[in-house]
């Protein structure tokens, strides 16, 4: 049941907190959903794009975390930039700041821990909803995870050494690991409906394992609130990694 709210009375915005760093790699990305959570929670985005010459933050010390989104480069590939932006995760991990890595961000993630890179042996590709199984650490961590989640990738990563894995697939197994307060998600959860329409429009629904495009809507229907549920959940506990001083700073 809605709360009740008196006429001409509004629901309290929640106290601001300390920006968000988000990290895109495509001249209109958004960060979709991640980006609405994190609003919501009331943290602005301080939204960088180092593929055109955004800088990167030499500390982490005015930010509550960041996130790298996906792209349709490659963690290999080797552009600067991308090199750059490998090298830099050092800093959230050295600070023990949050980090998020999706797609993309998840697999320099993973090459930053020193783990391989690469596309699937046989060519196989994710792009659609496909199902993930949560390990007892993933479920300790946030126990409702959804049955599927969105993919759009042809690259797959190895669990770096020492991490933990928090959800594995099929085709590719390593699907959500962390170390620390570091995070990485082979899937989408950030995939808006607006999105995926313009995804399923452009890209590739020709390559092995792709689901046709009618399916990601479908599926969608089926999937999407619990992954909407699941999304926040973990939004709002990976934040809580914050250290403290950041914290009561922001209280001030």
């Amino acid at each position: 049941m809605l709360p009740f709210v008196a006429k001409g009375n509004a629901l309290p915005s929640p106290e601001p907190g300390p920006p968000v760093l988000v990290i895109l790699h495509q001249e209109h990305s958004t960060p979709g959903r991640v980006g609405n959570v994190l609003r919501a929670l009331g943290h602005r985005l301080d939204i960088r794009r180092p593929r055109f010459g955004d800088q990167l933050p030499e500390t982490l010390d005015a930010h509550a975390g960041a996130v790298i989104f996906g792209g349709p480069m490659s963690a290999n590939d080797p552009y600067e930039y991308v090199r750059r932006e490998i090298d830099w995760i050092e800093i959230p991990l050295r600070e023990r700041r949050p980090f998020l890595g999706i797609c993309l961000g998840a697999q320099m993630l993973a090459k930053q821990l020193g783990a391989p890179v690469a596309p699937h042996p046989q060519g196989q590709t994710q792009i659609g909803y496909y199902p993930i199984r949560p390990t007892m650490a993933g479920l300790a961590l946030c126990p409702n995870w959804p049955d599927q989640v969105y993919h759009w990738h042809r690259e797959g990563f190895e669990l770096p050494a020492g991490t933990e894995l928090l959800a594995e697939g099929d085709d590719f197994p390593v699907q959500a690991f962390r170390t620390g307060h570091a995070f990485g998600f082979q899937f989408h959860p950030d995939v808006t409906y607006a999105m995926m329409h313009c995804w399923t429009a452009r890209g590739r629904m020709d390559l092995p394992g792709a689901r046709r495009r009618h399916l990601h809507f479908a599926d969608r229907a089926v999937y999407d609130v619990a992954e909407r549920a699941w999304l926040k959940d973990f939004i709002e506990g990976w934040l809580k990694r914050m250290p403290a001083s950041i914290v009561s700073e922001a209280a001030e």
